[in-house]
């Protein structure tokens, strides 16, 4: 706990037994109450390797039901566990655990209700092996994101988060997409309700063990991300009404 605030970090999975036990043991445990593991239907042994790891939460889809389906299940198992902070990390060692203490001394000290981990800020990025490509794209999606939804992000695109049980509770990602796009949505959300979002430098790792999109499924994010962000300024002005910003 941090200020009486209990901390839960959810680790979507999906084919990270190689890279789990390093994520795992550098996860501040003396602050960390709770580790919930997600396993979207791994062909790999991800579930045998968090049981030996000691994980006690540790859940398995059946069926394959994707990135954003996948957060999902960790959300809401998370939030019966009563936790105030949620902290969602990647299993595949792209984003460094030692994080996890100061994005959640952010919300237990009550200055922000979100962050995130930005790789961005900084240098980091390409120096890390961020693909030239992404790099770029993220770059211009970013710019284009911050116009239209009136915000001032350096990105929008980590996979590395944290909320507080009151700000999840405030937005119903449930409407989200199941695919990769879900965690762009689940931001536009919580500006829409009018959070002001926190980010920290993060420094990054693309090894051959990080889970990484290809091209042609960056292509398709990137659009849907577009889209997203037109239906925030639409909705904004009363233009139009999107299922995701209802409640």
């Amino acid at each position: 706990m941090l200020n009486n605030k209990k901390i839960v970090v959810v680790l979507p999975a999906y084919n990270a037994a190689k890279t789990l036990e390093k994520t795992y043991y550098e996860i501040p445990m003396d602050i960390v109450d709770e580790v919930v593991i997600t396993d979207d239907a791994s062909t790999d042994n991800t579930v045998e390797t968090a049981k030996i790891l000691g994980i006690k939460h540790v859940l398995q889809h059946q069926k394959n039901r994707g990135y954003g389906g996948n957060q999902k299940t960790c959300y809401d198992y998370a939030l019966t566990l009563n936790a105030d902070i949620v902290v969602m990390l990647h299993p595949d060692y792209q984003y460094t655990p030692k994080l996890i203490r100061a994005m959640s001394s952010v919300i237990a000290e009550g200055v922000y209700e979100v962050v995130l981990a930005s790789r961005i800020l900084g240098k980091g990025a390409l120096q890390g092996g961020m693909p030239l490509y992404k790099y770029v794209f993220n770059r211009l999606m970013t710019f284009t994101q911050n116009l239209l939804m009136g915000q001032k992000l350096s990105e929008y695109h980590t996979g590395y988060r944290a909320f507080s049980a009151d700000a999840l509770k405030k937005i119903n990602y449930h409407h989200n997409s199941d695919d990769f796009v879900f965690d762009n949505q689940m931001l536009a959300q919580l500006c829409y309700e009018g959070y002001t979002i926190a980010e920290v430098t993060c420094p990054t790792k693309y090894e051959k063990e990080s889970s990484s999109i290809n091209f042609r499924r960056s292509v398709t994010y990137g659009t849907g991300c577009m889209i997203t962000a037109m239906q925030y300024f639409l909705n904004k002005r009363g233009l139009m009404s999107t299922k995701i910003f209802k409640g």
